[in-house]
C-alpha cells in the first residue's frame, strides 16, 4: 500500500558500499542525516514573515565521509534521480575566493554550504550522499541536503554550534547557489525538528514553539502527485515579488504586519493579481496560528477544517496547485476518517498532506489510487528528529 522506505541505517549501509566501492578500502569516519519536512499549514507564508507549522520526517538525506589531507573534495551521490554526473571533484581555493555554481545542479547544494560554513577554511574531504527524500516531491530534499552538509562539515571541524545560525548558512546556500530565493522553513526546521512534534515557526523572529503530535490513532499521510516541479522558473519568485509589491503599496515591511482591514482600504491602489495573492498570505498567516492552536487541543476537525480553506486559498487566490494535486486533495476528502488535506510545498506539483485517523490509513490509499488519473506515491508519517551525528560501528 504505502510505500516503504528506507531506514537511516539501511541509508547509512548503503553510502559506505558506495564509498568503499569508489574510494577502496579505507571506511568513511563520519556520518550525518538530516531530514525532509512536510509543511502541514502556513504555505508561502515564510518569506513574507509570517508562521508555518512543518515537521521534519523520517525520509532523510545521509552524508558519509572522511577528511583528507589536502584541498581536494570528492563527492558522490547515490540518488539516482540526481542529475549527472554524480561524481564531481574539485579543490577548495586557499585564497578565500568563492566557489562557483555549476553543473551538475546537486553539488551546487554542497558548494554553498562550503562557501556559507561558519568555521572556515573547510578542510578536504571524501563524502557520499544517499538519500530517502523524493528529488523535486515538496518535501524539501534540497535543505535536507543542505544541513546534511553542513551536520557533516560540522564533524570535520567544528563552528560555534549555533543552530538557528546554521539554519541562516544553509538558507544563504540555497541563495547564492541553487538561485532559489526561499524563506527560511525547510532548513530550520531540518536543523530543529523534534520527534513526536510539529514546529510552529515565526519567520520574523526565528522563534519555534513546539506542538504535540504524537496520537498514536491519527497519521500524517504523503501522497505524491509524482508530478514534478521545479521552483527556479519564474513562478516562485514572481509570486514572492508580487508579496514585496503588495506589502510596499501597504506601507509595511511585510504581509505579515498587515490585516484584511489594510488590504480591503488599499484595494483600489491594487491590481487585482497583487490583491489576491496578499489576501491569500494574510489570511493564511492568521489560519497557521489557528491551526497550531487546533492541534495542541486535538481538535483535528478543526484543524482539518483550516487545512482545506489553506488549499483552496492556495488553488484560488495563490494559484499555484494544479490539476494533479487538486484530484489528490478531491479523493481523500471522500474517505470518512480524513479530517483534512491540503497541497504542500510550492506548488504546481509536488506532494498533498493529508491528517486522518490511523484506522482510515488502507481505505483512503485504495481510494486515491481508483481516483487519481496518474501514480501516486504513498508515504505513512510521524514527525521525526532534526539533523544529528551517526555512530559508524
Amino acid at each position: 500500500m504505502a510505500s516503504s522506505f528506507p531506514s537511516v541505517p539501511e541509508l547509512v549501509a548503503r553510502a559506505r558500499l558506495l564509498y568503499g566501492q569508489v574510494f577502496g578500502e579505507e571506511a568513511p569516519q563520519t556520518a550525518v542525516c538530516a531530514p525532509g519536512r512536510v509543511n502541514l499549514i502556513g504555505e508561502h507564508t515564510d518569506y513574507n514573515q509570517g508562521f508555518v507549522l512543518p515537521m521534519a520526517l523520517p525520509l532523510v538525506t545521509v552524508v558519509v565521509g572522511s577528511q583528507t589531507s589536502g584541498p581536494d573534495v570528492t563527492v558522490v551521490t547515490a540518488t539516482e534521480d540526481a542529475d549527472e554526473p554524480r561524481r564531481v571533484d574539485f579543490s577548495l581555493p586557499g585564497d578565500g575566493s568563492p566557489l562557483p555554481p555549476g553543473l551538475p545542479r546537486w553539488a551546487n547544494y554542497v558548494k554553498g554550504v562550503i562557501q556559507h560554513y561558519r568555521a572556515p577554511p573547510v578542510p578536504g574531504f571524501r563524502a557520499v550522499i544517499a538519500s530517502s527524500v523524493p528529488l523535486g516531491g515538496g518535501l524539501s530534499s534540497s535543505a535536507s541536503l543542505e544541513v546534511a552538509c553542513y551536520t557533516f562539515l560540522q564533524q570535520l571541524k567544528p563552528d560555534e554550534g549555533d543552530k538557528v545560525s546554521t539554519v541562516v548558512a544553509c538558507q544563504k546556500a540555497e541563495h547564492t547557489h541553487a538561485g532559489v530565493p526561499c524563506g527560511i522553513m525547510d532548513q530550520f526546521v531540518s536543523v530543529l525538528g523534534r520527534e513526536g512534534h510539529a514546529l510552529l515557526i515565526d519567520c520574523r523572529s526565528l522563534e519555534a514553539t513546539p506542538v504535540p503530535l504524537a496520537d498514536p490513532d491519527v497519521v500524517i499521510l504523503i501522497t505524491n502527485s509524482n508530478v514534478k516541479h521545479s521552483l527556479t522558473g519564474s513562478e516562485y519568485p514572481m509570486r514572492r515579488r508580487q508579496c514585496e509589491e503588495a506589502a510596499s503599496i501597504l506601507g509595511k515591511d511585510s504581509l505579515r504586519d498587515a490585516t484584511i482591514k489594510d488590504l480591503e482600504e488599499a484595494r483600489d491602489r491594487l491590481d487585482d493579481v497583487t490583491y489576491r495573492r496578499a489576501r491569500h498570505v494574510i489570511e493564511e498567516i492568521e489560519r497557521t496560528v489557528q491551526a497550531a492552536e487546533a492541534l495542541k487541543r486535538g481538535a483535528y476537525k478543526e484543524f482539518g477544517k483550516l487545512m482545506m480553506e489553506s488549499h483552496n486559498s492556495l488553488r484560488d487566490l495563490y494559484e499555484v496547485s494544479c490539476r494533479e494535486l487538486d484530484e489528490l486533495v478531491i479523493a481523500a476528502m471522500e474517505v470518512q476518517g480524513v479530517f483534512g488535506s491540503r497541497m504542500t510545498g510550492g506548488g504546481f506539483g509536488g506532494c498533498t498532506v493529508t491528517l486522518l485517523q490511523a484506522h482510515a490509513i488502507d481505505q483512503t490509499i485504495l481510494h486515491i489510487q481508483e481516483r487519481y488519473s496518474g501514480t501516486p506515491t504513498f508515504y505513512v508519517t510521524t514527525p521525526s528528529e532534526g539533523a544529528r551525528a551517526l555512530s559508524l560501528p
